[in-house]
């Protein structure tokens, strides 16, 4: 379990570990003593705010570039009174923009069947941008208790109930706080993460990235954290405790007794082709080049192809069911 992220504060009542700026105890909401004097000033922050997908990207005078380095659409200067949460680790790159141009020739090519026969070579990059893009991760015990129907001692019947307690442990879960990626893109790419290998500031040529800031207040991401805990809590019941081998009616109830979070940002590519005057986006993991997701245009010519072949054929089958009676 990583000890990272744990605070030198406990919770008066519970005894939980308080993070640095908490106000209250994830676990029983109890009022932080000395949280007036320990919480963040508050003070007008400015970023850059994508108009298209909402990113948060951090400002800096010297920034120039007028689109948004995930969507390429407008970004415009936005204030924010409310403090800001802040990166406390970054993984670094270890894939280099030369393999992730390379990674998307090979992605290019294994598209299928379906994609144009000369997609790889007719597809032109106008687009590599590193960057980094944020998460939480948290580390959670927690009690839980669940209720389910499942075919195990069912008898004649199709189901039967049962329910249980059992304590489960969480360690090092990712869930992401981008809203530069999609839900679907950040979980394709995170499980190549490395989080032993974090730094407290980036180095060297990571520095260039553009870097996505959390503009997601704490009480939202410990939303979506505990959303994440029921979520994992329900298929570890499942894969691990309730009897059987079919499964219905899942219901779990969870009871927190420690929750750390940390804020890390993670490195990706995001790249855009074109092919035939139209935009493709496709976003590669920063220590895993093997793990990519994005858009690909698909052959007209073939999908009307394959149609026309399934019709032709659907059409001789009910022929010959129709001779046949």
């Amino acid at each position: 379990m990583s000890e990272t992220g744990l605070a030198e504060q406990t919770c008066s009542r519970c005894e939980s570990p308080l993070e640095t700026g908490d106000l209250r105890c994830a676990i029983c909401g109890q009022a932080a003593l000395d949280a007036e004097a320990d919480a963040p000033q508050k003070m007008a922050v400015q970023i850059l705010r994508c108009t298209g997908c909402g990113a948060a990207i951090a400002y800096d005078p010297k920034h120039l570039a007028p689109s948004c380095s995930f969507c390429g659409d407008v970004v415009k200067v936005e204030s924010i009174d409310d403090p800001m949460e802040q990166t406390e680790h970054y993984l670094p790159f270890t894939v280099t923009a030369d393999e992730a141009r390379a990674a998307l020739r090979g992605w290019l090519d294994s598209r299928g069947w379906f994609r144009p026969s000369d997609l790889s070579a007719s597809a032109q990059l106008t687009q590599l941008k590193p960057l980094w893009w944020v998460a939480w991760v948290f580390d959670a015990d927690a009690f839980v208790s669940w209720a389910a129907d499942s075919n195990e001692g069912s008898g004649r019947s199709d189901w039967a109930p049962h329910s249980g307690q059992n304590e489960i442990h969480f360690d090092d879960i990712l869930v992401s706080a981008s809203r530069g990626l999609s839900v679907s893109e950040a979980a394709a790419i995170s499980p190549g993460m490395d989080l032993a290998t974090q730094r407290d500031t980036p180095e060297g040529a990571d520095r260039e990235a553009t870097l996505e800031q959390f503009d997601v207040q704490r009480s939202q991401a410990r939303q979506e954290v505990s959303a994440a805990i029921h979520r994992m809590a329900a298929e570890r019941a499942q894969n691990h405790f309730i009897p059987g081998t079919r499964f219905r009616n899942v219901r779990v109830a969870i009871v927190l007794r420690r929750l750390v979070t940390r804020r890390l940002s993670l490195p990706a590519y995001v790249l855009a082709y074109r092919y035939k005057d139209r935009l493709y986006r496709v976003v590669i993991c920063g220590q895993d080049k093997r793990l990519m997701v994005g858009t690909s245009p698909k052959s007209l010519i073939k999908m009307i192809a394959v149609g026309l072949l399934v019709a032709v054929l659907a059409i001789v089958i009910l022929g010959i069911i129709a001779g046949g009676s």
